[in-house]
């Protein structure tokens, strides 16, 4: 990850720019959507997808179809950004409401995978990054999944995050309005898993799947939640 570009620089209350690559790392790697912004003839567009965090660089995948993956490959500029909502800020005077949250944003050309095994191995990375060790579970992509989808490969050459923790900044006058004022916090929850109805006799939730959560530990499970809450 290079230095502080101009596009990478957080201008609008730039005391929130964070520039560390672990920082930015962490949220990508707790994050699980990304939005992916490109200029097609001087319209642009802004598509959600999944994606992974390999080393210092993005793995975005899609149908060969895909507009997205198409004009991604001929290296055009993309923005990347992923969010992650931590808390409503909740203010005495609507003009000071805010939220918490992380986010990060990415500058930069793709290119695309084209060796198989490279191709595999990104592929396998995605799944990763959503569900950990559901690669030893899952059957892989066959040659012909493998052909139809498009792998492009994102460097983290220019990123930044952008951060906002803490409280309510109410003006100096609100304070003795008779309105509460605070922080709801807001985390990723895992519901109970649902079995699909034609899961074979005999095959039983899997330890990622019952006890699932983002990397970091921070967001803890339903099924966690209801076992201390029982405790």
């Amino acid at each position: 990850m290079k230095a502080v570009s101009s596009r990478t620089t957080v201008k609008r209350l730039p005391k929130r720019g964070n520039y560390d690559p672990a920082v930015i790392h962490a949220i990508l790697d707790e994050g699980l959507v990304c939005h992916v912004g490109f200029v097609v003839d001087g319209a642009p567009f802004v598509i959600p997808m999944v994606y992974a965090r390999d080393g210092e660089r993005l793995i975005l995948h899609g149908s060969n179809a895909s507009r997205l993956m198409r004009i991604g490959a001929t290296e055009v500029e993309l923005c990347v950004t992923v969010t992650l909502l931590d808390g409503l800020v909740l203010a005495r005077s609507a003009f000071n409401h805010s939220m918490n949250y992380r986010s990060a944003v990415v500058f930069g050309r793709a290119t695309a995978i084209t060796d198989t095994a490279e191709k595999r191995l990104a592929l396998d990375r995605i799944v990763e990054h959503v569900a950990r060790g559901r690669t030893a579970e899952a059957r892989a992509a066959n040659d012909r999944e493998l052909g139809a989808t498009t792998v492009l490969s994102m460097p983290l050459a220019e990123a930044s995050a952008k951060i906002r923790t803490g409280g309510v900044g109410d003006d100096e006058e609100d304070y003795t309005l008779p309105v509460w004022a605070g922080v709801l916090p807001l985390r990723v929850v895992a519901d109970l898993p649902i079995a699909d109805e034609r899961l074979a006799e005999g095959v039983s939730v899997p330890e990622y799947v019952r006890d699932y959560r983002r990397p970091g530990g921070k967001r803890l499970s339903l099924h966690e939640a209801t076992a201390s809450t029982e405790a």
